[in-house]
């Protein structure tokens, strides 16, 4: 009978049961492919790795140019001279002269008070005056009698050789003359304090006519007429006056920080809200010593001097003051934040010293941070950080002014155009 079986023929065909060549082709080729793929993946994570810890930074460039030094403050506007016009006289108020912003000389009056009351007291005092006169030449008079009597007895005295008058006569004459005088001293005294009175009332009614002490500008008023003005216990202001308002004063106030940097002389420029797009010149004329605290900071007057011929700036307005203390042309200046830069550890601990694709698969020692050269100098001088090749190196620097923003460099291998580090960049991407 015929085998009627297929299956070793089948397998015989196949070739099962014996290994062949293109098997074997085909498991190392799947082994290179694994492996191929696992290198790619360990470059790229190492690349990742590389570039998300490799510090970056950013760098900004020393320039030369000039620097300007400034300090701001504020105050506010005065006349050079300001005189409160008051009056020593209570009583009411007859007429008022001038008014708001009128020009005003030396005497002009400015305002009456009603004289009736005071013209009565200088009439009283003309009569007190006129009766101690008339009582003084009455006194005069005895004093003239009883000399003349005490001359009569004394020259009878002599003629009778001393018989008589009697001397109890003779005393009681110089007594009378002695009293006589006393009476026109008395009487003189009088008269003396009669006509100061007298004065001393049309002193008042002169001083019911308020007048002007200077030539100037009448800021304020605060009288009108028929008001009742009461002078008991202090001296009320009816009228400010300002002297020139083209020439004015700003008063400022100046931080402690910064008063020993303010001298007299020094240019200012200040700003007015009333013209905020326009520059107003000034000059420092005066730093007062006495100081004033406010809101905890203690300030120092300073008076700045001014001109105001076109008389846009008013008594009173708030000013802003930027006062120029010190400029410098023509210098190497640094940005602040360069000075303030400082690597950090961990910054160079970021940076890879090389090692391959091998170093990073297999465990081993950690690689060697990057070196950060640093000048020679004490370690507490100002510094600037630059990179060179990739490193970077300190540079000490000595420091002059600062406007707050830009340093001056006063000395140092710092030159134009060199790139300075101001601050770290993360380095993932």
């Amino acid at each position: 009978m015929a085998n009627s079986d297929p299956g070793p023929q089948l397998d015989l065909t196949l070739g099962a049961g014996r290994p062949s060549a293109w098997r074997r082709c085909l498991k190392w080729g799947l082994a290179a492919l694994l492996l191929g793929v696992a290198a790619a993946s360990a470059l790229m994570t190492w690349q990742a790795t590389r570039t998300s810890t490799a510090p970056r930074y950013q760098t900004q460039e020393a320039r030369r140019g000039s620097l300007t030094v400034s300090v701001k403050a504020t105050g506010t506007l005065q006349p050079t001279n300001q005189v409160d016009v008051s009056s020593e006289l209570s009583g009411i108020v007859k007429s008022v002269e001038v008014t708001y912003n009128a020009r005003v000389k030396v005497g002009q009056i400015l305002a009456r008070l009603d004289t009736s009351k005071l013209e009565a007291q200088v009439l009283q005092s003309k009569a007190a005056l006129e009766s101690a006169r008339a009582k003084l030449l009455q006194v005069q008079a005895t004093v003239t009698e009883a000399r003349a009597s005490l001359l009569r007895l004394r020259r009878a005295r002599e003629l009778s050789g001393g018989k008589l008058p009697s001397q109890a006569d003779l005393d009681s004459a110089v007594a009378t003359l002695a009293r006589a005088e006393a009476d026109g001293a008395s009487a003189a005294a009088a008269v003396a304090q009669a006509q100061a009175a007298l004065d001393a009332n049309q002193m008042d009614l002169g001083k019911a006519v308020i007048r002007s002490p200077i030539n100037g500008v009448v800021l304020t008023r605060a009288v009108e007429p028929g008001q009742t003005v009461a002078a008991s216990l202090q001296a009320p202001v009816l009228f400010t006056l300002a002297e020139d308002l083209a020439q004015m004063e700003l008063h400022v106030y100046v931080d402690e920080a910064d008063v020993g940097r303010v001298k007299e002389g020094q240019p200012a420029t200040f700003t007015v809200d009333a013209y905020p797009n326009r520059i107003f010149q000034a000059r420092i004329a005066q730093v007062r010593y006495g100081s004033k605290t406010v809101s905890g900071v203690v300030t120092y007057e300073t008076v700045l001097s001014l001109d105001n011929a076109d008389l846009s700036l008013r008594p009173g307005m708030t000013a802003t003051a930027v006062i120029t203390v010190k400029k410098v042309e023509n210098c190497v200046l640094v940005p602040n934040a360069a000075l303030r830069f400082s690597p950090t550890t961990g910054e160079a601990k970021a940076s890879d010293n090389g090692g391959g694709l091998l170093r990073r698969l297999l465990p081993g020692p950690p690689p060697m941070p990057p070196k950060i050269h640093e000048g020679a100098g004490d370690s507490k001088q100002p510094r600037v950080w630059t990179l060179r090749e990739g490193q970077l190196v300190a540079i000490p620097v000595t420091t002059g002014v600062t406007d707050g923003i830009m340093t001056e460099i006063a000395g140092g291998e710092v030159e134009p155009g060199m790139a300075l580090v101001i601050d770290t960049i993360s380095g993932t991407q």
